[in-house]
C-alpha cells in the first residue's frame, strides 16, 4: 500500500524505489503482480512516467484509510505498554503533594505496579506552567487560575480546602474551636512561602480585618509548620487535609477556604498511564 502511495507521489517509478530503498525492476513487479490480483491496472504508463488511473485512485483512498487506522492500531498497543511501564508526571503544592497524592498514588501502583512518578512539589503558579508547556501531564492548583493562557487548561475535578489555625499546646487559643483576626494581633506566625496561593489568602483576609500578621518564619512544607509550632516558634495555618479530625481552629470572622482544581491540557489526550492515575485521584479526593 505505501509503494503504490509512494509511486502516485512521484509520477515515476524510478524515484519512487530510490524512496522505498528498493530496485525499480523489483518495485515495476510488485506493482503488476498486485494489478493481477486486483484484476485492473492501477497506473497509467507514459512517457514521462506513470499516473494513478480511476482504480488507483480508489485504491490510494481505501489504503489511506487502512494505514490511518494501523497508525492507531500501534498507538493503542504502545498506550497500553505504557501502563504497565510508563511514567506520570505530576505537580502540586505542600496540601495535596503530602495529603491527596499518596492514596491516589497506592491505588494506581496496586493495579500497575510497573509505572513510575514524577511529582512535583511547587506553588500555583509554578504547576500551571508546567502543565501548559507539556512538562507535566496534571496538575492540582488553586482556583482560579493566574496565567494568561489558563483557558488553554482544563478542569477536570474540583475540591474544596480550608485553612485552620493550629497553635502549640498551652497557647492561650489551645482547646478553642475557633479565633479571630484581633486575637492573632500580636502573634509570632509560621506563615507559607510569600507570593504562594495560601499565604495570599490569608493575607488579604488579615488584612480585610486590620490585622497586618508578624510572618516570623516562611516555609513551603505543612509537616515543617507544624513541628515548629510544636516548638512553640510562633501560630500556623494548615490545610485541613493536613490535620488529623477535630484539629485546628476556625475562623470566626469568616472561613479561610479555597478551591484546588486537578486540570490537564485541553487539547492532549492523556496516555493510559497517566488517564489511569486521574481516576484513580479522582477516586480518592
Amino acid at each position: 500500500m505505501r509503494q503504490i502511495s509512494v509511486i502516485a507521489r512521484h509520477g515515476h517509478m524510478t524515484r519512487a524505489a530510490e524512496e522505498l530503498g528498493v530496485t525499480q525492476p523489483a518495485l515495476s513487479a510488485a506493482v503488476r503482480k498486485l494489478e493481477e490480483e486486483l484484476g485492473t491496472p492501477l497506473f497509467h504508463r507514459t512517457g514521462h512516467g506513470v499516473e494513478l488511473t480511476e482504480a488507483g485512485r480508489v485504491f490510494i483512498e481505501h489504503a489511506g484509510i487502512t494505514l490511518r487506522a494501523a497508525e492507531g492500531t500501534k498507538e493503542a498497543v504502545r498506550s497500553l505498554v505504557g501502563l504497565e511501564t510508563g511514567s506520570i508526571r505530576v505537580g502540586a503544592g505542600a496540601t495535596a503533594t503530602g495529603y491527596l497524592l499518596p492514596g491516589a498514588i497506592q491505588a494506581v501502583r496496586a493495579e500497575h505496579p510497573g509505572l513510575r512518578f514524577s511529582i512535583r512539589e511547587a506553588g500555583s503558579a509554578q504547576v500551571t506552567a508546567g502543565v501548559l508547556s507539556g512538562d507535566l501531564d496534571l496538575g492540582i492548583v488553586t482556583l482560579p487560575m493566574d496565567h494568561p493562557r489558563a483557558d488553554e487548561l482544563m478542569i477536570v475535578h474540583e475540591i474544596q480546602d480550608e485553612l485552620l489555625l493550629i497553635v502549640p499546646d498551652g497557647h492561650r487559643l489551645d482547646g478553642r474551636k475557633t479565633f479571630r483576626w484581633s486575637d492573632l494581633a500580636d502573634e509570632a506566625v509560621i506563615a507559607f512561602e510569600a507570593g504562594s496561593a495560601v499565604r495570599r489568602i490569608i493575607d488579604a483576609a488579615a488584612g480585610e480585618h486590620g490585622v497586618s500578621l508578624e510572618v516570623v518564619m516562611e516555609l513551603r512544607s505543612i509537616e515543617a509548620i507544624v513541628q515548629m509550632v510544636r516548638a512553640e516558634i510562633g501560630v500556623g495555618f494548615v490545610s485541613v487535609h493536613g490535620l488529623p479530625a477535630g484539629m485546628g481552629l476556625r475562623c470566626k470572622d469568616g472561613g479561610l477556604s479555597r478551591t484546588l482544581g486537578v486540570v490537564r491540557r485541553q487539547d492532549r489526550f492523556l496516555s493510559h498511564a497517566a488517564g489511569a492515575f486521574e481516576r484513580a485521584l479522582l477516586g480518592v479526593v
